[in-house]
């Protein structure tokens, strides 16, 4: 059952879940139909309430603003006063001295200036904080900002739960115009046909899952620096993270910006640009009737696993043990950076990632298995790792990987031995010709889901070890 928009009025028993047709291709964007776009934006009258839905709310494309030629500057008379400018000498200035290649960011530690404030003070902090981050008072309720943006109430609960936003009464004020115009913005992809509404939905949810996994991670890493570095209780150091944020949102912000498109940039290469070229390389060995030969993308899928992780952890308290994780993801994500590999996600005590090509995939996992449980480079109580690694299909969604290549890998790490790499008999074919690695046929064993299959131990041979710092 539909809500409606303003009291007593009941909007249309439409929904955002009504299907949109399939998103058509790119048109100009200077032809619109008569009569099918609102050029003034969408009004909060009788009309509000109504949800995305084909040609009905879409705005009025503006042709692109054409630049100005500027006259040519040679042909332009100069005045004295340029002439005379011109005609001085440039006068360069001297090159920076070569910073060593292994030179840290400075050359001691800074120490984080500490803001000495009482309860009250930390308070009105928090309430600034707040503000600014909302980009103002929340003045709206739930309702007005939906009839605003011209949706159902149900549309907007949608696009805020894909947000992780928290569930609200109708009565309770909790929203700012940046909140409408966030909303106006996601529905507006859909009314313009660039997504549907499914895609526009996906998409929310990665932007709410990820921000709060990253924004969640970031406080902890300041409140763990201020423990460790000021000597600060745990509550002291969560108080001062808020008066320590107003400093640091502006170029936190700043840098996630420039990181998301440079690993968009990159995303695009791997997932789109080379993908067909990554399926015609792996038909290397294989016939067709393997069960990921339906599967849209070729990569080498590997996990990595601390050996007694679950024994180890119990005889550390808690910084010990978050200095061991937090070390293991680090190293981890460094090595497979420099493998030309992702990082796809972290659990517990593995981690799972993936290489364009099975040998970067192999690399990457010689590298893992051999880097951890030495003592001068990890410290005495790292756990030794254990590494499974598959080149095969798998399909890629929200984020995560899926598919027998991702299941067989994490059963071959199961089965390991500490510092060792297994693998299947079809990478074990691919990699077998390169002088880089060695390839050892082992005993049969039975993988749950897989039946008996015959692992290979991997090894380096000439060069196969990634270069590290």
């Amino acid at each position: 059952m539909s809500e409606d928009i303003t009291p007593g009025a009941h909007a249309p028993a439409e929904s955002f879940d009504a299907p949109l047709p399939p998103v058509p291709p790119p048109s100009r964007p200077d032809v619109e139909r008569a009569g099918d776009g609102l050029a003034s934006g969408v009004s909060a009258g009788p009309a509000a309430g109504r949800d995305i839905g084909p040609g009905t709310l879409s705005r009025t494309a503006q042709l692109p603003m054409v630049p100005r030629l500027a006259p040519d500057e040679s042909a332009r008379p100069l005045s004295a006063s340029e002439a005379a400018t011109r005609a001085q000498p440039t006068v360069s200035e001297p090159a920076p001295e070569p910073v060593p290649e292994n030179a840290p960011i400075t050359t001691s530690m800074p120490v984080v200036p500490i803001k000495h404030q009482d309860e009250a003070d930390v308070r009105n902090a928090a309430r600034e904080l707040e503000r600014r981050l909302l980009g103002g008072e929340r003045t709206l309720r739930r309702r007005e900002v939906a009839a605003d943006v011209g949706v159902s109430l149900l549309s907007a609960r949608k696009i805020w739960r894909s947000l992780g936003l928290p569930r609200v009464g109708d009565d309770e004020v909790a929203y700012t115009r940046n909140d409408e115009a966030a909303l106006e913005t996601i529905i507006d992809q859909v009314r313009e046909h660039r997504l549907t509404e499914e895609a526009a939905l996906s998409i929310t949810r990665s932007l709410g899952q990820l921000t709060d996994r990253m924004v969640i991670w970031q406080i902890e890493a300041i409140v763990e620096d201020l423990v460790q570095n000021q000597g600060m209780s745990d509550a002291e150091a969560r108080r001062q993270v808020i008066l320590l944020l107003d400093d640091l949102i502006d170029p936190i912000e700043e840098v996630m910006i420039y990181a998301y498109r440079r690993n968009l940039a990159a995303a695009v290469q791997r997932q789109v640009v080379r993908a067909e070229s990554g399926l015609k390389a792996s038909n290397e060995h294989r016939d067709g009737s393997e069960d990921d030969a339906a599967l849209p993308l070729a990569r080498a899928v590997g996990f990595a696993d601390m050996v007694s992780f679950t024994k180890l952890s119990r005889r550390m308290d808690e910084r010990t043990l978050a200095k061991l994780v937090q070390g293991f993801e680090a190293r981890c994500s460094e090595i497979i950076t420099v493998g030309g590999g992702r990082l796809v996600k972290t659990i517990g005590d593995e981690v799972l990632y993936v290489a364009e090509t099975p040998q970067a995939g192999a690399r990457i996992a010689l590298t893992l298995a051999g880097e951890f449980g030495v003592e001068d480079v990890s410290g005495p109580e790292t756990p030794r790792v254990r590494v499974g690694l598959v080149w095969g299909r798998v399909l890629s969604r929200l984020g995560d990987i899926y598919g027998a290549t991702v299941n067989m890998a994490a059963r071959l790490t199961a089965i390991a031995e500490p510092q060792q790499v297994l693998t299947d008999h079809l990478t074990a074919q691919v990699l077998a010709g390169d002088a880089r690695f060695v390839v050892t046929e082992q005993e049969p064993v039975h993988l749950h889901g897989f039946g008996d299959i015959t692992p290979y131990a991997l090894t380096e041979g000439m060069g196969a070890t990634l270069p590290l710092d």
